[in-house]
């Protein structure tokens, strides 16, 4: 504790952490969760749980439906005898234009295991909205979302290219809302997790008024950050830029392998240790990112020739290499970078590749996230390598490998958009947040269009909202020639439009902005925060004397029914 005392005046500060309580929304509240019943009561959907029989579903195509019960008694319809792909049972309804629309359903197959879509005809074509990897004799969760941009008739059908199976269907919802109540969902989640921070201020047992504070977070509990490179070595106005915002890095691609070794046997780690040091000067925390990458064209020049046996040695080389120099230096470590959509490692090594890097990085470093990373789990709706579904399946198969160590695994999501379809991305966190391990978005941008900055807020807001998110990384590493896909600032380092959202966002969520205020007659200053670690000043002139005192103290996430009391004391 710094603290100063002059005369013979004794300065106490006391502060209480609260329970802020939640703020009443007017909409419909958004469930984040799984049940095994219909959402919303099914929403918009007539006869949602199939207790009516077949009223309000139809025939897609060819297929024939019928209505069966289980044997505790569950209605549910059935698909059957089905030739293309759509052949299926259907229900017709009416979308508004710009509605975010909330979707989930529970699904299964009548053998093994085929991927099931639902999908909404609509008056400008064909909407996904959702996509999971039914089973047989188990009933999977199909949760999914969708917007519309005309309104008019649309019919949702169920389609699954294995034509093989029977497709059953069960509670189905599809909730509307608009754009203030898709935004107050968020709000109401954000309040939830602060906190309201009281302090008290007396001397000698006497409250002091007017007393002058002064409150910095210091560490956010969900931070925001923003990808580096190495032209923030000798670039003094990056350095200046960057180090005030920003908590959080990820290096570009001075820690990748090809950057690490670019000839076999010599590696280099100038560059990376350069900027490693810079950011412990500023106390800047860094992700690992990437031990590997399983994508066949960003491997070191001299790896993809290299027989088995010997790949295998340069690849444990390799990742002992690493995680060895930067273990405790880093917060996580993106282990296998994209290997949902590649697999430059399983087809030399053997399809247990990835779950091979994973349990000897846990050996290696036990005490940090194992990141999956990977795109387009959230961005694009139909890119099929990546669904929710399909990223959880590839985590459970390498958790399968870890033993006692399966929790050390983390979810990370590159998260490069084009659109964001917010209702989309919403719900596939919802079903990535069920495993319960740590979320960050790792790479977030938005490609150049005329509403960059306003789709970029959205993102960063849904993302920074969601109970299941930890953190988040931009993409935007600057570069004179460009950055990847977006830039913050311009080359004399003025902020672009995107640079002022993520500004105005850091402000509002605390992450930049010092709180300054005054106490009451009382002796009492009342704040509201978000969870963290924060510095508070306090400064009192008396008479002659000025009496101060900074302490650091940390806010923990609002769970109800949890307080915390704190005395903090300055003495001679």
């Amino acid at each position: 504790m710094e603290a100063w005392k002059k005369g013979s005046l004794l300065l106490l500060l006391q502060f209480w952490i609260l329970f802020a309580g939640a703020i009443k929304a007017k909409a419909l509240p958004y469930d984040y969760t799984a049940s095994i019943e219909a959402q919303y009561g099914g929403g918009i959907i007539k006869n949602p749980e199939l207790n009516e029989g077949l009223a309000g579903w139809s025939t897609f195509g060819n297929a024939v439906i019928e209505l069966r019960n289980d044997s505790n008694g569950n209605k549910f319809v059935v698909a059957r005898k089905r030739s293309q792909s759509q052949d299926g049972v259907s229900h017709k309804l009416y979308l508004e234009n710009n509605k975010l629309y909330t979707f989930s359903a529970w699904v299964q197959v009548s053998e093994g295991k085929s991927v099931v879509r639902a999908v909404f005809k609509t008056v400008t074509g064909l909407k996904r909205a959702a996509v999971t990897v039914a089973e047989s004799k188990c009933w999977s969760m199909l949760k999914g979302g969708l917007t519309v941009h005309t309104s008019g008739p649309a019919e949702l059908f169920f389609e699954s290219n294995n034509t093989s199976v029977e497709v059953w269907v069960d509670s189905v919802s599809l909730q509307p809302f608009t754009h203030e109540e898709w935004n107050s969902h968020r709000v109401e989640h954000i309040q939830k997790t602060k906190r309201r921070v009281k302090f008290r201020v007396d001397s000698q047992g006497k409250p002091v008024a007017n007393s002058k504070i002064w409150i910095k977070q210091k560490v956010s509990g969900k931070p925001v950050g923003c990808a580096t490179n190495k032209n923030i070595i000798s670039n003094v106005g990056y350095q200046n830029w960057f180090t005030s915002r920003f908590t959080h890095t990820t290096f570009e691609d001075e820690m990748k392998w090809y950057s690490n070794e670019p000839s076999q046997g010599k590696e280099d780690y100038s560059v990376s240790d350069s900027m490693m040091a810079l950011m412990k000067q500023h106390n800047i925390a860094v992700r690992g990112h990437n031990i590997f990458w399983d994508d066949p064209q960003f491997q070191p020049s001299w790896v993809p020739s290299l027989g088995a046996n010997d790949l295998s040695a340069a690849a444990d080389k390799r990742i002992n290499s690493i995680m060895n120099k930067y273990k405790g230096q880093v917060i996580g470590w993106d282990v296998v970078n994209e290997n949902l959509h590649f697999n430059f490692f399983e087809s030399k090594l053997g399809p247990s590749a990835s779950s091979t890097f994973y349990k000897t990085a846990s050996g290696i470093d036990s005490s940090v996230p194992l990141f999956m990373n990977d795109y387009n789990t959230l961005e694009e709706k139909g890119d099929t390598a990546s669904t929710p579904a399909k990223y959880l399946a590839k985590l459970k198969e390498i958790q399968s490998g870890m033993g006692g160590s399966a929790k050390q695994m983390g979810i990370g999501l590159e998260c490069h958009f084009n659109v964001p379809d917010l209702p989309y991305m919403r719900s596939s966190l919802d079903t990535l947040a069920a495993t319960k391990l740590p979320i960050w978005l790792t790479e977030i941008d938005v490609k150049s269009n005329p509403d960059q900055a306003t789709f970029l807020e959205q993102v960063l807001r849904e993302g920074h909202d969601h109970p299941g998110v930890s953190g988040m990384i931009i993409w935007s590493a600057w570069k004179p020639e460009g950055c990847y896909h977006m830039c913050l600032t311009d080359n004399n380092f003025k902020n672009l439009a995107t640079g002022d959202v993520v500004d105005k966002l850091l402000k509002e969520w605390g992450m930049t902005a010092t709180l300054e205020g005054q106490t009451d007659a009382h002796g009492f200053f009342e704040a509201s925060l978000f969870h963290g670690e924060y510095q508070v000043k306090i400064s009192h002139p008396v008479g002659a004397a000025n009496t101060s005192l900074s302490q650091r103290f940390k806010v923990e996430p609002a769970q109800e029914a949890l307080d915390q009391a704190m005395l903090l004391q300055v003495s001679a």
